[in-house]
């Protein structure tokens, strides 16, 4: 039984414990993990997004034993809209992490952000240059796809082996476009292929005749078209109506369904380099991705249906398992929502070990915020209407 005299003494403690816990609850609502995705649902790279929001929507609502609360916003396939989407995330989101976009002009644009805000970005577009070479603002910046030399590397493996001495190029415009040239060149060098013509298009455009003119007067074995998503299909059926017979290669871009459904059978036979993940059953049983490259097309396949699995899908849920992995690391340092945590998980990521993703095994470093080595790209070809497993891996 309480005395009188400290029955005040007795409430004073009930009110200081229940306001104890009152804080103990905010602070944990506070300390919910935010992740921010810009991502292209409609626009030129609508066929991109689509299955990177498909997989987005399978993520965990828990990483760490945290909550988490996933902010996704569309960029239209635009650079403007994508740095306005980073400003928002950051500046009124505040969000911890930011996943996305999937074009490589877009996630370029971005960069000024992510430093000004030390927001980490793990980005779903492809060229070497979102991360190359590192400097204050890419220290900021990771990205899921293999870089342009990993799969340059398997193609023009493929061209020398196949016979091919003569390869004319066409790709976009941009930066996704000159990447691969720059790779594809040196590459071409060193395997000895003779590169006689070398195009570029944009990515809205409707008509690309007077640039496979030139290049079938070239006479070319085979021609490499570097572009992604339906966009990429006006070269190779411009190519088919004029009468070219020989090989055509495509990169890593094109693994999306409507890319095969627009293409249809002016894309079959297609050669191309891809991550495992897309043609994960048909991989070698010793595969070091093959195992858990299947249990994501299941887990994917269960929800979207059969044969949906695309490299974009795939480098979406290895987005997920990347933060997933460093979340605990940097919840030692810091608590979600602060500044402090943004450069903890940042650390966390760049010191990425030995993980396994569905499109291969991520090794990270300071220099390195890729992290991927050869077993990350396979060669494929469409068969079908459908990709197929060729080689490599």
């Amino acid at each position: 039984m309480i005395s009188r005299s400290r029955a005040p003494f007795a409430r004073l403690g009930a009110v200081l414990l229940q306001f104890a816990s009152s804080m103990l609850l905010c602070t944990s609502a506070a300390a919910q993990i935010k992740v921010g995705i810009t991502i292209s649902t409609t626009g030129p790279a609508a066929a991109i997004g689509a299955p990177t929001k498909n997989a987005i929507l399978l993520w965990p609502k828990e990483i760490g034993g945290q909550k988490v609360e996933y902010v996704l916003l569309d960029d239209g396939s635009d650079v403007s809209n994508a740095v306005r989407n980073a400003r928002k995330l950051t500046a009124e989101e505040k969000v911890d992490v930011i996943v996305g976009p999937n074009t490589t002009p877009n996630a370029l644009a971005m960069l000024d952000v992510l430093a000004e805000t030390h927001t980490p970005m793990v980005a779903l577009a492809a060229s070497a240059a979102i991360v190359e070479p590192m400097d204050a603002r890419r220290a900021w910046a990771f990205k899921m796809p293999q870089n342009d030399t990993h799969m340059a590397t398997i193609l023009t493996q493929h061209m020398a082996e196949s016979g091919v001495k003569t390869v004319a190029f066409i790709g976009f415009a941009d930066a996704y476009g000159e990447g691969w040239w720059r790779e594809f060149s040196k590459l071409a060098e060193v395997r000895k292929l003779q590169v006689v013509a070398s195009e570029r298009y944009a990515r809205t455009d409707t008509s690309v005749t007077g640039q496979i003119l030139k290049i079938m007067a070239a006479k070319p074995d085979a021609v490499l078209i570097a572009a992604s998503a339906t966009p990429a299909v006006l070269p190779q059926k411009t190519l088919l109506e004029r009468g070219y017979k020989g090989r055509i290669y495509q990169t890593h871009g094109i693994g999306t369904l409507d890319f095969l459904k627009v293409g249809g059978k002016d894309v079959e036979g297609t050669w191309f380099p891809t991550g495992p993940a897309v043609v994960a059953r048909q991989l070698p049983p010793n595969n070091p991705v093959r195992k858990l490259a299947v249990d994501f097309t299941e887990r994917y396949e269960a929800a979207y249906g059969p044969n949906t699995v695309t490299q974009f899908a795939a480098d979406a849920w290895g987005a997920y398992l990347l933060i997933a992995n460093a979340v605990p690391q940097a919840l030692k340092t810091a608590r979600p929502g602060t500044r402090e945590f943004r450069e903890a998980l940042r650390t966390a990521i760049e010191n990425t070990n030995n993980l396994t993703v569905p499109q291969g095994v991520i090794n990270m470093n300071p220099k390195d915020h890729v992290g991927l080595d050869q077993r990350s790209r396979v060669m494929g070809r469409i068969m079908g209407n459908r990709f197929t497993y060729a080689f490599g891996g």
